[in-house]
């Protein structure tokens, strides 16, 4: 599956100070000015980095999450100034907040986990009894959390990110309601094409005293997507939902006995798992965007980008 995958990048562009490798994405540092974003066909689930690569997922993340730049400018301006390879994006640095915004519009994933465990408030939110898994929330909730350097990032209330002097209040307000926007206009765009945006997290920095919206949006990756058509019958039912984001991976590593804790082995990916993996991401890209997936061509993806980067860089 190498051949297929793009699984590790080690380039030397003009200019570059630095490169940080983190679980999915390799940004290179040029001049302290702008960053290369390099979408890798890397997968992580439970903060682990799983062994197999899958075909087509950084073009698929890189190019939904410049759609959705493209298409929320008018609500904040983002970092992004060019996509110079299918699975790069070129833009400007800024100073991350070390927060991560989690906006959630229904109770899913780890917030319906911690409330099945008996939780009623998250981040400082309280949530009624009776919900069940899935539910649409009365009205969307925030909750942040930390942006752990190793580890889990863990849950933390606004007051507390206050009084811990993680983020200016002033800054926070703001970036609160810019994220909250940010998932209404993503709400709206799912629903036209026939999807619910149940949940997503948004990362923001500061440039030049600004708050500038950074990273990656609404791709399969950072949100989670239902099918609208049937989601009440099934709710009615208690069926789980039809979803497209990448809790289908984590739910088949907890089948298989794996949850990221010591001692536990990922179960064996073989190709044709991972290609199952790459059509539901490329499912996703068609779902979301309404346009046909391109795939770029394969050969030697390394070269291809350094080529189309150098050039890029060029005229920056």
């Amino acid at each position: 599956m190498a051949d297929k995958t793009l699984s590790h990048t080690d380039f030397n562009f003009p200019g570059q100070k630095s490169v940080y490798h983190g679980k999915v994405r390799d940004v290179y540092d040029i001049d302290d000015r702008l960053l290369v974003m390099v979408a890798s066909d890397r997968i992580s689930a439970f903060d682990v980095v799983l062994p197999e690569g899958i075909p087509s997922k950084g073009q698929v993340l890189n190019q939904v999450a410049a759609h959705f730049l493209d298409a929320t400018s008018d609500i904040v301006p983002n970092w992004k100034l060019a996509v110079p390879d299918p699975m790069v994006t070129v833009g400007l640095k800024c100073e991350p907040l070390k927060i991560e915004m989690i906006v959630r519009g229904y109770l899913a994933g780890s917030a319906w986990r911690d409330y099945a465990a008996g939780a009623r408030s998250i981040c400082g939110i309280e949530l009624p009894e009776g919900l069940r898994e899935n539910e649409k929330l009365p009205h969307p909730i925030l909750t942040p959390t930390t942006k752990a350097d190793e580890g889990h990032d863990q849950n933390i209330s606004h007051e507390e990110i206050v009084a811990q002097g993680i983020v200016p209040e002033d800054v926070l307000r703001q970036v609160e309601d810019y994220a909250l926007k940010l998932f209404e206009r993503g709400t709206e765009m799912a629903r036209e094409r026939g999807l619910i945006l149940v949940d997503t997290k948004y990362e923001f920095g500061m440039l030049d005293g600004k708050v500038i919206l950074i990273d990656e949006i609404h791709t399969p990756d950072s949100s989670r997507y239902f099918y609208a058509d049937g989601y009440e019958e099934r709710q009615a039912k208690g069926e789980p939902q039809r979803q497209l984001s990448k809790e289908f991976v984590r739910k088949w590593l907890m089948e298989n006995g794996f949850m990221g804790k010591a001692g536990q082995k990922v179960p064996e990916m073989t190709e044709e798992y991972c290609d199952s993996v790459s059509r539901r991401y490329i499912e996703l890209y068609e779902s979301i965007t309404g346009k046909k997936f391109e795939p770029a061509e394969v050969g030697d993806l390394a070269a291809r980008i350094e080529k189309n980067v150098t050039e890029c860089l060029r005229n920056l």
